[in-house]
């Protein structure tokens, strides 16, 4: 008789498929959440540069070069075109203020002023007659009222006699009016001539006035002319060394062409380009200084030119105190520009990984030592050696701050 068999719910081979399944779900489920999807690279821990984050101090400065120069330098150049005649000085001498540098030679100039200081000369002698003959005049006039008060003089003395003698009886009436006319006429030509005399003497005084301011005008325009010739010969501005000069005679001149300069050599300044990124950062009195002969050298910028050239401007540096001994004309000093005091802040030492990460992220040493781990950081100022950290990193940290330039930009470095 047949026997009814129970047909089991968990089979060994069921049991085997949800296992089966299972596992691949979890393994699904591993590799879309909890697989670790970061890029990584093997690399040599010994060809790279590692270095630790610190709490220090800090001072924001770039390096320029400075090309030491005079204190002063002045130019020497043609005030008018012309001929080299004369040569007085050479490239290099020590001259005083007025020296003669060298003579040139303008025939148009010349005869120009030859022209000029004929017609000049004209006119102030045509100036001189014309005062001459006004104080003549005033010669005359005083002459004149003399002889007026002369014959006044007579007159009055006259009629005052006869007078007395009418009075007495002693002469007749017609001989008295006669006598009394010749007073009162007299009296009256005198007036007019003392009135005339007062009014040329004011007209003359003006006239001598003007004549006078012209004739100094006069002398003045001569003497411009005496300059102006003058010119053809170059003289020092100031006293000092002679450079750049170049000329030889039978040479030609241009107007305004330069000639040389003249250095003051008591002293020196330095002359550096900077690049124009920092033109808007840059001020009067900016400190600057730089290491000679084992002594650290401060100046500050004295003059800034705003012209900019090939992406730079210059600016004038004066030192701040001591010079230093043995420098020269033209060497080249590298200089540290500052831009900030000295501060506490947390920095990095400069690497070539700044190129790669524009400074916003570096890979961070695993404290385990066995990797380094891609890390977003803000970097703030910078000098020539170190990066000032502004977030992302802490002191103590081991950061690696060599060239990421083989490393792709993968998340993690695994060292081998």
């Amino acid at each position: 008789m047949d026997r009814i068999i129970k047909k089991k719910k968990w089979t060994v081979k069921k049991i085997v498929s949800i296992l089966g399944a299972s596992a691949f779900a979890m393994f699904i489920i591993y590799l879309l959440f909890f697989r670790d999807t970061s890029s990584r690279l093997f690399v040599d821990m010994d060809k790279m540069t590692i270095a630790t984050v610190e709490q220090g101090r800090f001072q924001e400065f770039i390096p320029v070069d400075g090309v030491v120069q005079p204190i002063m330098t002045i130019y020497v150049d043609a005030v008018f075109g012309g001929r080299v005649e004369e040569i007085f000085q050479r490239d290099g001498a020590q001259v005083n203020e007025g020296d003669k540098i060298l003579r040139l030679s303008n025939a148009q100039i010349e005869m120009s002023y030859m022209q000029q200081e004929n017609t000049a000369l004209e006119v102030l002698d045509r100036y001189q007659n014309t005062r001459l003959n006004l104080e003549r005049n005033m010669f005359n006039l005083e002459r004149q009222l003399a002889e007026l008060e002369y014959r006044l003089d007579i007159a009055k003395k006259d009629y005052v006699r006869k007078k007395s003698f009418f009075e007495q009886g002693v002469i007749s009436d017609e001989e008295y009016e006669n006598a009394y006319r010749e007073y009162i006429f007299a009296q009256r030509h005198y007036d007019i001539g003392l009135r005339s005399l007062q009014h040329d003497s004011v007209y003359v005084s003006t006239q001598m006035d003007l004549i006078n301011a012209s004739i100094d005008r006069m002398h003045t325009n001569i003497d411009m002319l005496h300059e102006t010739l003058d010119n053809l010969v170059i003289r020092a501005p100031i006293s000092g060394q002679l450079s750049s000069f170049s000329a030889e005679r039978g040479e030609t001149k241009s107007t305004g062409e330069n000639l040389g300069q003249i250095d003051v050599l008591d002293g020196f300044k330095l002359r550096a380009r900077i690049d124009e990124r920092y033109i808007n950062r840059t001020y009067i009195g900016q400190p600057a200084s730089f290491d000679y002969a084992g002594q650290t050298y401060n100046l500050e910028i004295d003059k800034i030119y705003s012209n900019i050239t090939g992406g730079a401007f210059e600016v004038d540096l004066q030192f701040n105190g001591e010079e230093p001994s043995g420098i020269r004309r033209g060497q080249t000093i590298q200089l540290r520009l500052q831009f900030s005091g000295v501060a506490d802040a947390l920095i990095i030492p400069r690497g070539g990984f700044y190129q790669a990460t524009g400074g916003n992220w570096i890979y961070i040493v695993d404290p385990s030592g066995s990797q380094a781990v891609r890390r977003p950081i803000r970097i703030g100022r910078q000098n020539i050696h170190h990066y000032e950290v502004l977030d992302g990193l802490q002191p103590g940290e081991r950061v690696i701050v060599s060239s990421y330039d083989s490393y792709g930009g993968r998340d993690r470095l695994i060292f081998r």
